[in-house]
C-alpha cells in the first residue's frame, strides 16, 4: 500500500457556537465557492459544544479575527493510505479500523499524536509537521512513502529521514476516557460536486440553521445503513496526548468491527454500525 503525504499545511481551529456568524461569510465561501478561493482542503465538523474547522494556509486567511476563534499551536499535515496505487482522491475507501493496526497503533508506539477525520471515500490522518520525520520512519517498512508536491506524486525518501530511532516497547492500550452514546442516529453521506449548485441553499440551512437533506443527490450505503455515535472524553482532549485513537480503533479492528472516526477539537468521535449486537456497543459505552 501507498502512504500519501498530502501538500497542505493545516491549521486546526475551534469557532464557538456564539460566535458561528461572523465567521459565516468566510465559510460558506470556502464551502461553495473554492474558484473565489486558494484553498485546497476545508473540512467542517459541528457538534454541540461548538464548530471545528480544519483548513489549509490559504483558506484560514478567509477567517476573520475573533475573540471566538481559538487556533491549535501546531501545523499539520495530512496523510492518506491508498489501497492498490492511484490517487489519492479516487481511492477505495480504507476506514479507521483497516488502518488501525498498520497505521494508527505504530504511530502511537512511537508517541506521536494524531488527528483523525474520516470521510465517505477515505481517511485523513493529521499529523504534526515537526513529526514528519518520525511518521516516516515509523511507516516506511510497511507503506511506499510519495509526497504530494505542487500537485505531483513523487518519492518521499529523500527527506532527511536516518535510521537512528529506538523502537518502543509495547504496552496494552487500556480505554482511559470516559465514552458516552447520544441516541440521535447518524447517516453517513457525499454529495456529487456537480449537485453542489442545486443544493447550495438546502446545506446552508443544515450547516448553520436546521433542515434536511434531498434524497436523490446524497450517495449513502446501499443499505442505507444508520451509524451510532461513541464520544470519547469526559473533559476536552488537547492534541498531546498519545494513543487516543489506537485505544478506540485497535479493539474495533480487532473485532473487524467497521468505523469512521472523527476528531474534533475538543473530543474525538467513533460511528459504528447500528446493526451491531447491543453487547458489542456496550464494550465501548459503559
Amino acid at each position: 500500500m501507498e502512504l500519501h503525504i498530502l501538500e497542505h499545511s493545516l491549521k486546526v481551529a475551534s469557532i464557538a457556537k456564539e460566535g458561528i456568524q461572523i465567521c459565516t461569510h468566510g465559510l460558506i465561501k470556502l464551502a461553495f465557492l473554492p474558484s473565489k478561493t486558494r484553498c485546497k482542503f476545508f473540512s467542517l465538523t459541528e457538534t454541540p459544544e461548538d464548530y471545528t474547522i480544519i483548513v489549509d494556509e490559504e483558506g484560514f486567511k478567509e477567517l476573520p479575527e475573533s475573540e471566538h476563534l481559538s487556533v491549535a499551536e501546531a501545523t499539520w499535515l495530512a496523510l492518506n493510505v491508498v489501497s492498490g496505487g492511484g490517487s489519492a482522491t479516487n481511492s477505495q475507501p480504507i476506514g479507521v479500523t483497516k488502518i488501525a493496526k498498520s497505521v494508527i497503533a505504530p504511530l502511537a508506539d512511537h508517541n506521536i499524536s494524531v488527528f483523525m477525520l474520516s470521510t465517505y471515500q477515505t481517511d485523513f490522518i493529521l499529523v504534526r509537521e515537526r513529526d514528519l520525520p518520525m511518521v516516516m520512519h515509523t511507516l516506511s517498512s510497511e507503506f511506499t512513502l510519495l509526497r504530494v508536491i505542487n500537485g505531483e506524486t513523487v518519492a518521499a525518501n529523500s527527506l532527511g529521514v536516518t535510521n537512528g530511532f529506538v523502537k518502543p516497547k509495547l504496552v496494552p492500550r487500556p480505554i482511559i476516557h470516559p465514552l458516552s452514546s447520544p441516541s440521535n442516529m447518524f447517516c453517513v453521506t457525499s454529495l456529487d460536486p456537480d449537485t453542489l449548485p442545486s443544493v447550495a441553499t438546502l446545506l446552508m440551512d443544515v450547516m448553520f440553521y436546521s433542515g434536511g437533506f434531498p434524497n436523490n443527490v446524497l450517495f449513502t450505503s446501499a443499505s442505507g445503513e444508520l451509524w451510532k455515535m461513541v464520544r470519547i472524553g469526559g473533559q476536552p482532549l488537547g492534541f498531546d496526548e498519545c494513543g487516543i485513537v489506537a485505544q478506540i480503533s485497535e479493539p474495533l479492528a480487532t473485532a473487524d468491527i467497521p468505523a469512521y472516526y472523527i476528531s474534533t477539537f475538543k473530543f474525538d468521535h467513533a460511528l459504528v454500525s447500528d446493526g451491531l449486537p447491543l453487547y458489542t456497543l456496550s464494550l465501548f459505552v459503559w
